[in-house]
């Protein structure tokens, strides 16, 4: 199958350029929304999250597939997004993640909108919002909510993958939570004694790190941000932290979660600071095995276009999979083609292994049209 390659990858650029941090990706929406209206989609429409949405009639009227990729990028606003073309690399911030995801989803609408060959069921092309970070995949689940029973299944698009082929089947659970201690505080010399909410939370930080998880099945924590205080010589009145934590495993994750919450009560019963946990996150788990037809499916076409069974992964991974999964809905995570520094302002995707990605999603697309 020919793909004009140069032809995604200026796409993929211009995409690249419109800054989209979760919680401002408007712009970004719009972008795509008139591309799609420009390639004849019809029902074109971009809702309050903000999600983009287009279909393509199917011809037996029956529960529809979702193909889909994020627009939002980890990067803040101001962010330098310079990108260049080398050969056959693309450099820039989220030029992989998710720009060239995107990329691929116009370019299989557009493809799919002016073939002669109607798929059996409604497509739902869907450029959502909020997947990274803490938008905790909100632009999916409005997008599943939105779409309800006219979804069978789902083709989730990432621009890159860092190893050989990835198809993600398995959604890995994440619980989120800001920690806030807040203390009288006051001046470093002449209330020196008193309560600091940042000594009060560093505390707790240090606990945590001594934390022991297991190996098998796979469990984290992190902790990603750390905040607060006035000047150095203030007793700080208010510190927060960000913590992330991760399991295989459910049940895993529910000890931690217990794990977490305990520590913060604990802590209010033996300090005179305050400490309270507001969950910012918690993506859903859910899978289907490896031998789910849908997977089967993906890992076929992939040998059939010369991808050796050894070069074929099958992962666990936090992507918008997760909510369809955790719904009972077949859902599969592809990556486009092969690059590094994925959420690092020197990201870079190669163009080689593309056509081999494009290749991949159009045939399982058309395959999931006919079989789930």
């Amino acid at each position: 199958m020919d793909w004009d390659v140069d032809q995604i990858a200026e796409l993929c650029l211009d995409i690249q350029q419109i800054p989209a941090p979760t919680f401002a990706e408007q712009e970004r929406a719009e972008f795509v929304a008139a591309h799609l209206r420009r390639s004849g989609l019809t029902e074109v429409q971009v809702d309050d999250t903000p999600n983009v949405y287009a279909r393509v009639p199917g011809t037996e009227g029956e529960a529809g597939l979702m193909v889909s990729a994020h627009l939002d990028t980890v990067f803040p606003e101001g962010t330098d997004l310079s990108n260049r073309r080398d050969g056959s690399r693309l450099f820039g911030p989220g030029i992989g993640d998710n720009s060239m995801g995107l990329a691929g989803l116009l370019t299989l609408a557009q493809k799919l909108a002016t073939s002669e060959e109607r798929p059996a069921c409604d497509v739902w092309f869907v450029a959502n919002a909020g997947e990274e970070g803490l938008g905790d995949l909100k632009g999916m689940r409005r997008a599943l909510d939105h779409l309800g029973t006219q979804v069978k299944g789902c083709i989730v698009l990432e621009g890159i993958t860092g190893a050989p082929w990835r198809l993600t089947h398995r959604g890995l659970g994440v619980r989120r939570y800001r920690i806030d201690v807040r203390a009288p505080g006051g001046h470093s010399w002449g209330s020196f004694g008193a309560p600091s909410a940042v000594h009060s939370l560093v505390r707790m930080a240090s606990l945590i790190t001594r934390w022991k998880v297991p190996t098998h099945p796979r469990t984290t924590f992190n902790i990603g941000v750390i905040e607060g205080g006035t000047s150095v010589n203030t007793i700080a009145g208010h510190a927060s932290m960000l913590l992330d934590l991760r399991s295989e495993d459910a049940g895993e994750l529910a000890k931690l979660i217990t794990r977490a919450e305990d520590l913060v009560a604990a802590a209010n019963g033996m300090s005179d600071a305050e400490f309270t946990a507001t969950v910012v996150g918690d993506r859903p788990s859910g899978d289907i095995p490896a031998d789910h037809p849908l997977v089967c499916a993906a890992r076929q076409i992939l040998e059939d276009v010369g991808v050796p069974s050894r070069d074929v992964h099958y992962e666990i991974g936090s992507t918008d999979a997760n909510v369809p999964l955790s719904r009972g809905i077949p859902a599969v995570t592809l990556c486009l083609t092969q690059g590094h520094n994925s959420h690092s302002v020197s990201e870079w995707l190669s163009l080689d292994p593309l056509p081999t990605g494009m290749t991949l999603a159009w045939r399982l697309m058309h395959w999931a049209t006919s079989n789930l």
